[in-house]
C-alpha cells in the first residue's frame, strides 16, 4: 500500500482552511491544520490542529519538527484589511502584508527544503479574485493578493525542473467569517463615505448570494489530484467573468463597466 501523502493546510481552523482539511481527510490524506489557538477549534475527525503563527518564524520552526514529511502545503490564513488607501496607518498595512505575503513567504522558505530533499511536492497558495481585480476601498488587501500572485508564478517557474507543482485558487465570494471579521482602517475620511457606502452595499448583495466553502475545498482536491494543474483556478462564476473582461475588453470599457457596476458615481 503506498503511503498517504501528507497535507498541512494553514488557517485551518474556519472557512475554506476547516473545509478543505475536513474534505482531504476525508479523501484519505494524512492532514495538519493549523491555528494561532488550536485548542479553540472544534475537532475535525482525522485532522491534526498544531499551532502556528505565520506572522512567526520560530512558530514556523516548530512546526516542521511535528510534520517531518510533507507532500502538499495549502497556504490559506489571510485576513481582509478595508479602507481607501489614505486611511490606514503604515502600521496596518505592514500588519496585512505580514500575514497575507510575509506568512506565505515562510512557510516557503520553511517547508520547500523538505519538498526539494523528497523530489516532489505541491504548494496551494488560496489568493482572491482581487488578486486579479482589485476593488475599491480594499486596495490593501487587493495589494497583498497582487504580490502573492507574482510570487506564486516566478516560483512555479523555479521549482517545475525539481518536480514540485505550484498553483493559485482564486475564490469570489465565500460564505466564511472574513468578512465578518475584517478589519477597518483607523483613519476613516469622511469625503470617501459616498462612494464607499453604495460599493459596500453592491457587495453585500453579492455576500449574500456567496458559494459554501466546500466549493474551494473540490476544486483543491481537484488540483491536487490533477495530473497536470495550471497556475490559476478562479472559482466562481463572478472571478472568471471579471478575469475575461479584464484581458479583453479595452481599459476604458473595463473600468466604466466597474464603477457602474459598484455604483461608484452617484
Amino acid at each position: 500500500m503506498s503511503e498517504k501523502r501528507v497535507v498541512l493546510v494553514t488557517g485551518g481552523s474556519s472557512g475554506i482552511g476547516r473545509a478543505t482539511a475536513r474534505l482531504l481527510a476525508q479523501g484519505g490524506f494524512t492532514v495538519f491544520g493549523t491555528s494561532r489557538n488550536p485548542s479553540s477549534v472544534e475537532p475535525m475527525p482525522d485532522v491534526e490542529m498544531l499551532p502556528l503563527d505565520v506572522r512567526s518564524d520560530e512558530s514556523v520552526k516548530t512546526l516542521l519538527e511535528k510534520t517531518g514529511r510533507l507532500d502538499i502545503l495549502v497556504n490559506n490564513a489571510g485576513y481582509v484589511l478595508r479602507g481607501a488607501i489614505e486611511e490606514p496607518t503604515l502600521e496596518e498595512v505592514k500588519a496585512l502584508f505580514e500575514t497575507n505575503l510575509f506568512g506565505v513567504v515562510r512557510m516557503i522558505k520553511g517547508l520547500l527544503p523538505i519538498m526539494r530533499k523528497q523530489g516532489s511536492g505541491h504548494i496551494i497558495n488560496i489568493s482572491s479574485g482581487m488578486g486579479m481585480v482589485p476593488s475599491p476601498f480594499m486596495g490593501y488587501y487587493a495589494a497583498s493578493k497582487f504580490a502573492l500572485e507574482g510570487c506564486t508564478e516566478a516560483l512555479r517557474h523555479e521549482v517545475k525542473p525539481l518536480n514540485i507543482q505550484v498553483s493559485l485558487v482564486e475564490p469570489g465570494f465565500i460564505k466564511t467569517s472574513v468578512w465578518q471579521n475584517m478589519k477597518e482602517a483607523s483613519g476613516r475620511i469622511s469625503d470617501y463615505d459616498p462612494s464607499r457606502n453604495r460599493a459596500l452595499e453592491v457587495r453585500h448583495q453579492f455576500e449574500e448570494k456567496a458559494l459554501d466553502p466546500i466549493v474551494v475545498a473540490e476544486v483543491i482536491l481537484d488540483i491536487i489530484e490533477g495530473k497536470s494543474p495550471r497556475l490559476r483556478h478562479a472559482v466562481g462564476s463572478d472571478v472568471a467573468r471579471l478575469s475575461r473582461m479584464r484581458r479583453f475588453l479595452p481599459e476604458a470599457i473595463f473600468e466604466k463597466g466597474m464603477r457602474r457596476t459598484l455604483h461608484l458615481d452617484s
